[in-house]
């Protein structure tokens, strides 16, 4: 038996032992997606958006007037859904109750509306980095287990924690937007970037204003990045 044949084998004895469950109703979910078809159904979606920072809009725009009056320094979004109702209670389960089955949730729904907005493959994707002391707080990245499952869904996608935290920085969602910005100026430095590496796809759980994300961008094209994606569950 191949080593493929044997994750095969084990994945199904696995899903016959533990049936997946939807973690939203609680009902039966799928193969591959703990979440059943009409909870799927009824997530709210951002749409219709900006391309370039993933804001919803009234109708599809390649920019919108923030990102004409200041470009960002990322060249597009692909947000998944919208920071609303049942997405909003499954990202708090995910990263403030430490439920991580809810995460591998995230992250397959995540990777099926990437597919379906037909985001380009990027080289590799890399997470947004938490500081050491807030790591240790919380006991993990949420984004950097969002990048290990989608390196999954999309055949071992490279993924990598290219950026590091130089500062520890206040919580963005403690700030008023205004104050967002220079609150991670100069707040991230590159940790080890694979050469030759052009097109990146950070990826996040949610962006409000984006400050935390354009910064990030900002230090990637610095390093000789060509081009910056967001991948981000929610925007609100």
């Amino acid at each position: 038996m191949s080593e493929a044949d044997a994750r095969q084998w084990l994945g199904k004895l696995t899903g016959w032992i533990y049936p997946p469950v939807c973690q939203v109703c609680g009902l039966s979910g799928r193969d591959g997606v703990d979440c059943c078809t009409g909870c799927e159904a009824e997530l709210p979606l951002a749409e219709p958006r900006c391309a370039c920072c993933g804001l919803v809009t009234v109708r599809p725009v390649q920019q919108c007037g923030r990102c004409l009056q200041r470009p960002p320094a990322f060249d597009a979004s692909y947000p998944a859904f919208s920071w609303q109702g049942e997405i909003e209670r499954l990202v708090h389960r995910f990263k403030f109750q430490h439920d991580l089955a809810v995460g591998r949730v995230l992250a397959a729904l995540l990777a099926r509306r990437l597919m379906l907005m037909r985001a380009p493959r990027p080289d590799l994707i890399v997470p947004v980095p938490l500081h050491h002391r807030r790591r240790l707080w919380r006991g993990f990245n949420q984004s950097e287990l969002l990048c290990r499952d989608l390196s999954t869904h999309f055949q071992q996608l490279p993924w990598s924690a290219a950026l590091r935290r130089r500062r520890p920085t206040k919580a963005q969602s403690s700030l008023p937007a205004a104050n967002r910005r220079g609150n991670v100026r100069s707040a991230f430095a590159i940790a080890s970037l694979p050469p030759g590496t052009k097109h990146i796809a950070l990826v996040d759980d949610v962006m409000t204003t984006g400050s935390t994300l354009d910064e990030c961008a900002r230090v990637l094209k610095r390093a000789g990045v060509r081009r910056v994606d967001i991948w981000v569950v929610a925007r609100a």
